[in-house]
């Protein structure tokens, strides 16, 4: 049974600092028997990073639709598993605005980090949190999952404009804001009309993250991890892509000379 002391040292040994930008996805599962359970996952990851920026999405995009449209940050919660949901919960802990990808950030600027996500028009924008990551050299630890969960990549595709990644018409949301009123919000989502989970292709560069250091594996608990740099992440995508901009759906393998060349 971990405690949340042999948790910090796994995030220690990763070579992640307590200053670092971290955004994770995870699976509690994985990561084993905790002495406190959840909760004490969060504490050591909390106290750990507390000097840098903790974050883990609090995605609602699996319950959000043309009937159930009403996003209020406060109470709805997330469709990303146990630890999302207890994190954002927490004091000093703020949620992101936006009606489908929202995130829980936690440490110094946090605040100003999320803010105007309510004003994006897709899942994860130019500009919005989720591709800014890479500006601010951000981490992204895949805690006992894989790229099929790391949004990130949807921010990539984004940036590069790969095709038939959102939908032709908008879908309409009203966000409850801080002060208690609604604002209207339009957002394109995510579509394809041959795939509905563009993101578990994303897996096809495993190998390519892996050869390239742009992702290191690692462990927390007794998870096997993904830790990956979001600039690297960004450069080696934009390599292969150049080759093929929709390989991800349109090859079953991605050819190894892409990302090496």
């Amino acid at each position: 049974m971990y405690t949340k002391q042999n948790l910090k040292e796994h995030l220690r040994a990763m070579g992640l600092k307590p200053e670092d930008a971290v955004m994770m996805h995870s699976s509690m599962k994985a990561i084993g028997e905790v002495e406190g359970g959840a909760d004490t996952v969060l504490d050591a990851l909390m106290e750990y990073f507390e000097p840098g920026l903790l974050m883990l999405p609090t995605h609602t995009w699996a319950q959000m639709n043309p009937e159930y449209n009403v996003f209020d940050p406060a109470t709805e919660p997330a469709c990303v598993g146990i630890l999302p949901n207890l994190f954002m919960k927490r004091p000093g802990v703020v949620r992101s605005l936006h009606p489908t990808h929202s995130i829980a950030a936690y440490g110094p600027g946090a605040a100003e980090y999320v803010a105007g996500e309510e004003n994006c028009t897709s899942p994860c924008p130019k500009g919005g949190c989720w591709e800014r990551l890479r500006g601010i050299g951000a981490k992204i630890l895949l805690v006992g999952v894989t790229h099929a969960r790391n949004t990130y990549i949807h921010a990539v595709e984004e940036c590069l404009d790969v095709p038939e990644r959102l939908a032709e018409k908008p879908s309409y949301f009203t966000v409850i804001m801080p002060d208690g009123t609604g604002k209207e919000v339009i957002q394109y989502r995510h579509y394809n009309v041959k795939e509905p989970h563009v993101s578990e292709h994303f897996v096809k560069l495993h190998d390519g993250y892996l050869e390239t250091g742009a992702a290191v594996s690692v462990r927390f608990g007794d998870a096997k991890c993904l830790l990956c740099d979001c600039d690297a992440i960004y450069r080696v995508t934009e390599r292969v892509l150049a080759h093929e901009i929709n390989c991800f759906l349109d090859r079953d393998e991605i050819p190894p000379q892409w990302w090496r060349a």
